[in-house]
C-alpha cells in the first residue's frame, strides 16, 4: 500500500518531494521520485510485498520507456508473471507486484488493466508515446484525484497532495457540496474543489498533448441475472469464491491480521483465513454498552480459534479522536464510525501490517436494514393515502426522540423521509442527511444548486447494469455509498494508520457472481443475507448467523447533547456560519436547539454540518 502523486506539465522535485511528504501515513517505509522535466511522480510506499530495495518506486522498465507509480495491491500478479515469463521477453529482478505492472503495460498496452484483480491506483507514463495514463480498480476502492491547472495535469492518492502544487486554486465547488448534503460524502467523480475530479472505478483516463485524451472504462460487472442456478449451487460457488477470495489476500511478506467485530461478515473473513492457517484477529471496544462489540467478537474468535486481541475505549477517547481525523480527511465524509474505525486500525497496526475486513457484503447482499423498509414500503404504499396522511405519519412525527443508536423513532421517520420518494431515490433518502426541502432551506441561496440533479450520480449508475428494480439497486449501491462513504472512510482512516486494509467481498469474481445471483438468493421475507447466512450456518455459531446488522455506528445523538456539545456549538456558532456565508444561521441554530432539548432527533444533519466545517476551517478558510 501506499500514496502516489505527480504532474504532467510545470514543475519540478522541489514540488514532488512536499507532494510525498503530505502522503507519509500512506507509505512510511521509503519513497521515491521520478522526473523528466515534463512529467514527475512520486511514490511513499508501505512495503507489503518484496520488502527488499528491488520494490523501490518508481520503476522503470528496462529501456526508461515505461514508468509506474502504484498504490494498491495486485493480487493475481503470480499468475500475471508467470504467463509473460513464458513469452521469454521479460527479465524479472525483482518479486513485487508493481514490476509485473510494468511489463504488463508492455505486453498489452492499455488492455493490460482489464486483467488485473486486485485494489489500486496507477500512475503510468509512456515516455515513446508522451502519455499519461491514471488507472483506478474495480469498485473504487483505492483514491484518486485529478485536476488540470493552467495546462498542467495534477494528480495525487489524496487532495492535499495536489494542493502542493504551485499552481493549485482551490476553490469550493458548490455542486459537490449539494451532493455533499445529500449523500453526506462527495460522490465520484465529484471532488469538494471546483476542477478537480475522482477517476472513475474500473477506468484509466489518458492525458496527451496537454489534455484529457479519454476516459475508458475497462469493466461493467454480469449485464443479467442468472436465474437457471439453484440456491445450493449457488452456496457451493460462493464458498469456492470466498475461500479463493481470502486466500488471495492472505498473501504478503508482512503479518496479517482480520478486523472482527463478531458480525456476520466479519467472522465470515475470519473463518475463511483460519481454514488457511493461523490467524489474528482484532476488534475495539467502548464502555458504553449500546455499542460495544467485544463479546460477541471475542466469542467468535474463541468459536473459531483465532489468536484475539481487543480493547476498550472510553466515550471521551473516541470524541477526542475528532480533531485528528478532521486533520486527516482532505475531503468531507460525514460517516461517523470513521472514528472507532480509525483506533481499531491504530489498535491493529501495533500487530500487523495488513488486515482483512467485512466491508462490501451488505452491498451485495441487501444486507442494510433499508432493504427491510423496501419490503415494508410495498405494504405501506398499499393503505389509503388519506389514512397515511391523516393518521399514520402525524404519530409517527409527534413520537418523542430518543438518541439511542437506531432508535425506533429514528428509523420510523428516516422511513417517512423517502415513503413518497421517487423510486430510484428512496433508499438515499432513507439514508442521507437532508431532504431536498432542508437542503433548500440550510443553504444560502448563493450556493443552492438545483440543476444538474443533486441525484446525478444514481441516475448514473442507475441505468448501467440494466436489470430490474433490485439489481440496479445493489449496483447503485456499489457505486455511491460504498466506495465514496465506506471504503474512503477505510482508506482513510486505516492510511492514517498506515495499515493497509484488504475487502475479500470486493474481489471481481465475488461481486460478478454476488451480483448475477437472483435477489431472493439475498433477500426474501425479510430475510437479509440469506445465501451468505445459509452457507454460515454450522461454520459460525448461531449467535452470528441469525443476528441482525448492528453496523460500527456510535451513539451520535447522545453525544451531541453531552460529549460533543462544545464541539458542535463552537462549529456551528453564529460567527462561524456568518464567515462563511454558505448556511442559513437560523434554521441552523434551531437544529441544534431541537436536538439538544430531544424535541427532534438531528444526529445526521448537525453531524453533516459539522464535519463539513471541520473541513471547510482547515482547508478552505486561509
Amino acid at each position: 500500500m501506499c500514496g502516489i502523486a505527480g504532474f504532467a506539465g510545470n514543475g519540478d522535485r522541489t514540488t514532488l518531494e512536499k507532494m510525498a511528504g503530505t502522503l507519509a501515513r500512506r507509505g512510511p517505509d521509503d519513497h521515491g521520485v521520478y522526473h523528466d522535466g515534463h512529467v514527475g511522480l512520486t511514490n511513499t510506499r508501505l512495503s507489503v510485498i518484496d520488502l527488499s530495495p528491488l520494490g523501490h518506486q518508481p520503476m522503470e522498465n528496462d529501456s526508461g520507456d515505461v514508468i509506474v507509480v502504484f498504490n494498491g495491491e495486485i493480487y493475481n500478479f503470480k499468475e500475471l508473471r508467470a504467463e509473460l515469463e513464458k513469452t521469454g521477453r521479460y527479465r524479472f529482478r525483482s518479486h513485487s507486484d508493481t514490476e509485473v505492472l510494468l511489463h504488463l503495460y508492455e505486453e498489452y498496452g492499455e488492455d493490460s488493466f482489464k486483467q488485473l484483480r486486485g485494489m489500486f491506483a496507477i500512475a503510468l507514463y509512456d515516455r515513446r508515446r508522451a502519455k499519461l495514463l491514471l488507472v483506478r480498480d474495480h469498485l473504487g476502492k483505492k483514491p484518486l484525484y485529478w485536476g488540470i491547472f493552467q495546462g498542467t495535469l495534477v494528480f495525487g492518492s489524496e487532495l492535499k497532495a495536489l494542493m502542493c502544487h504551485p499552481l493549485w486554486r482551490g476553490h469550493l465547488d458548490r455542486q459537490a457540496l449539494n451532493l455533499y448534503l445529500v449523500f453526506e460524502s462527495v460522490p465520484t467523480p465529484w471532488s469538494m474543489f471546483e476542477g478537480v475530479r475522482k477517476v472513475p472505478p474500473a477506468s484509466f483516463l489518458v492525458f496527451k498533448n496537454g489534455a484529457v485524451d479519454k476516459i475508458v472504462e475497462f469493466w461493467r460487472p454480469t449485464p443479467q441475472a442468472q436465474t437457471e442456478i439453484d440456491f445450493e449451487s449457488a452456496k457451493t460457488r460462493l464458498d469456492t469464491a470466498l475461500t479463493r477470495s481470502v486466500g488471495a489476500r492472505l498473501v504478503a511478506d508482512v503479518p496479517v491480521g482480520v478486523f472482527l467485530s463478531g458480525g456476520l461478515d466479519s467472522s465470515t473473513v475470519a473463518y475463511y483465513a483460519k481454514l488457511q492457517g493461523p490467524v489474528n484477529t482484532f476488534s475495539i471496544g467502548f464502555d458504553e454498552a449500546s455499542f460495544d462489540e467485544t463479546k460477541e467478537a471475542t466469542a467468535v474468535a474463541r468459536f473459531l480459534g483465532t489468536d484475539h486481541a481487543s480493547e476498550v475505549f472510553s466515550v471521551r477517547k473516541c470524541a477526542q479522536t475528532i480533531p485528528e481525523v478532521a486533520d486527516y480527511l482532505d475531503e468531507p465524509n460525514a460517516d461517523p464510525s470513521i472514528l472507532p474505525t480509525y483506533l481499531l486500525s491504530a489498535f491493529t497496526r501495533k500487530t500487523v501490517t495488513v488486515a482483512l475486513g467485512g466491508d462490501g457484503a451488505d452491498e451485495l447482499f441487501a444486507g442494510y436494514p433499508t432493504f427491510r423498509a423496501e419490503s415494508f414500503h410495498r405494504f405501506y404504499s398499499m393503505i389509503p393515502k388519506i389514512l397515511r396522511t391523516a393518521i399514520i405519519e402525524p404519530l409517527i412525527r409527534r413520537m418523542p426522540a430518543s438518541h439511542s443508536y437506531m432508535s425506533l423513532d429514528f428509523r420510523l421517520k428516516k422511513f417517512l423521509d423517502g415513503s413518497d420518494s421517487p423510486d430510484r431515490y428512496r433508499h438515499q433518502h432513507w439514508m442521507g442527511a437532508f431532504r431536498d426541502d432542508e437542503r433548500a432551506a440550510v443553504l444560502t441561496d448563493e450556493y443552492l444548486v438545483e440543476s444538474p440533479s443533486p441525484y446525478a450520480p444514481i441516475d448514473t449508475y442507475w441505468e448501467t447494469p440494466g436489470g430490474d428494480f433490485s439489481r440496479r439497486l445493489l449496483f447503485t449501491y456499489l457505486r455511491t455509498y460504498l466506495m465514496d462513504q465506506v471504503m474512503t472512510k477505510v482508506d482513510r482512516a486505516s492510511m492514517a494508520n498506515s495499515l493497509e486494509a484488504r475487502s475479500p467481498f470486493l474481489d471481481v469474481g465475488v461481486v460478478d457472481l454476488a451480483l448475477g445471483l437472483p435477489y431472493e438468493f439475498k433477500y426474501r421475507k425479510f430475510t437479509d443475507k440469506r445465501i451468505l447466512r445459509s452457507l454460515m450456518r454450522g461454520k459460525l455459531p448461531p449467535s452470528v448467523t441469525e443476528r441482525k446488522k448492528k453496523g460500527f455506528g456510535v451513539p451520535l445523538g447522545r453525544w451531541l447533547q453531552r460529549e460533543l456539545k462544545p464541539l458542535c456549538e463552537e462549529l456551528l456558532s453564529a460567527s462561524n456560519i456568518g464567515r462563511s456565508r454558505i448556511f442559513n444561521y437560523a434554521y441552523v441554530e434551531r437544529l441544534k436547539q431541537q436536538h439538544f432539548s430531544s424535541s427532534h432527533d438531528h444526529r445526521k444533519k448537525l453531524w453533516t454540518l459539522m464535519v463539513f466545517m471541520l473541513w471547510h476551517e482547515r482547508w478552505c478558510a486561509k
